[in-house]
């Protein structure tokens, strides 16, 4: 059956919901759930709680039961197909069908196998009506908000954001290093909302060194701090680097395992990874993989120029997230340390997504040609 309206702007409220489950609910997809008793009045609503916790739907007939509202014979609105395994918790569409739930509208199906329209084929077993959206404004709000677990889903690899604060004539710190602060307070305030997206924050060495970096979510409450994870060949990360004495996992990926160096790190708190790859660096890609396999859905980067450019040299930048300042500083530190195109048609190709005024800034977010993972 096409959707209505009223169907849309339910299903818009199911993804606002699942709003509520960034930096809550990973790995798991962020999911939002409306349910309306037969008669159409709201019985509950929910989203997705930690790990091995309740998800949506189950959240959204808690609340109706808790209200006495009944969900018999009416209609549930989802941001994400509801799920049809047992993982840690019992299948959701099972849930769904011992309520006695008549319709389910899903805005988007799951990727994951266990669940990608097994699910729907669940409900439609038992008798349930099932809608699906059709490819538009819709399913793109609902693709946009779990971006980071289709793309681990679907490619084997977290999405990963690039962080850049600049100039207008792209330096990113004066050559003596200084940079705080290039960009004003609310830009600043906006990139840790990003970062509260992501299940990794990664930065290297030389920013640690620089900037004794917190590398933590401050400005919005969250159920756990993104892992921090610093690229540092050589293990020379200070033990007392602050992003070292705060809550959450701190990881340290290096090539060259120095036994007093690692040990220190490790009783400091930190945990060690060893990725040797070419001419003594860490091996990038073998790093992404890794965190994938670890559950990041979003890896978001906050780094320096070095560290920049081999990320995009190595194609594994898919969206960037420049803050620009209306300041001209001259000489300083570049964005990203590329090494010289003799010919423009050798520049990577990127597309501008959005364009917004932060404070007194401009951020500007773009994505790589080719980088999206859904086609809705």
């Amino acid at each position: 059956m096409r959707l209505v309206h009223h169907d849309n702007a339910l299903l818009l409220r199911a993804i606002d919901l699942a709003q509520a489950s960034i930096g809550l609910s990973e790995p798991n997809p962020r999911v939002g759930c409306v349910i309306h008793t037969a008669s159409g009045h709201l019985a509950g609503e929910g989203w997705t709680q930690q790990a091995g916790g309740p998800h949506a739907e189950v959240m959204a007939m808690r609340q109706a039961a808790a209200a006495g509202r009944p969900v018999a014979g009416g209609t549930a609105w989802v941001s994400l197909e509801p799920c049809a395994h047992h993982g840690r918790t019992p299948p959701c569409a099972d849930a769904l069908i011992t309520a006695g739930l008549a319709r389910v509208v899903v805005a988007l199906t799951d990727p994951y196998a266990e669940v990608s329209g097994r699910g729907i084929a669940r409900l439609r077993a038992a008798g349930l009506t099932v809608d699906v959206a059709e490819p538009g404004a819709v399913s793109r709000a609902a693709h946009e908000l779990n971006i980071g677990f289709f793309s681990r889903v679907l490619r084997h690899r977290p999405w990963v954001r690039m962080k850049i604060a600049a100039s207008l004539d792209g330096r990113t710190a004066l050559t003596n290093g200084s940079s705080q602060w290039i960009t004003g307070e609310p830009a600043r305030a906006d990139g840790q909302l990003w970062r509260r997206r992501a299940g990794a924050i990664l930065t290297g060495i030389g920013t640690v060194r620089d900037d004794d970096p917190r590398l933590d979510v401050r400005v919005a409450p969250v159920a756990y701090q993104p892992l921090r994870v610093v690229v540092d060949s050589g293990f020379k990360t200070p033990p007392s680097a602050r992003l070292l004495q705060l809550p959450g996992r701190t990881l340290v990926v290096g090539t060259q395992p120095d036994t007093r160096r690692v040990a220190a790190l490790q009783a400091a708190g930190a945990e060690v990874w060893v990725l040797p790859g070419h001419a003594g660096r860490v091996d990038l890609p073998s790093l992404i993989d890794r965190l994938a396999i670890e559950g990041i859905n979003e890896l978001h980067v906050e780094a320096g120029a070095t560290l920049n450019a081999a990320l995009l040299e190595s194609d594994h930048v898919d969206e960037l997230l420049v803050y620009l300042a209306p300041k001209i500083l001259g000489p300083g530190r570049d964005m990203a340390a590329l090494p010289a195109l003799t010919q423009l048609s050798q520049a990577s190709d990127w597309q501008f997504e959005d364009m917004e005024h932060i404070g007194g800034d401009i951020r500007l977010r773009l994505r790589r040609a080719g980088a999206n993972v859904f086609s809705g």
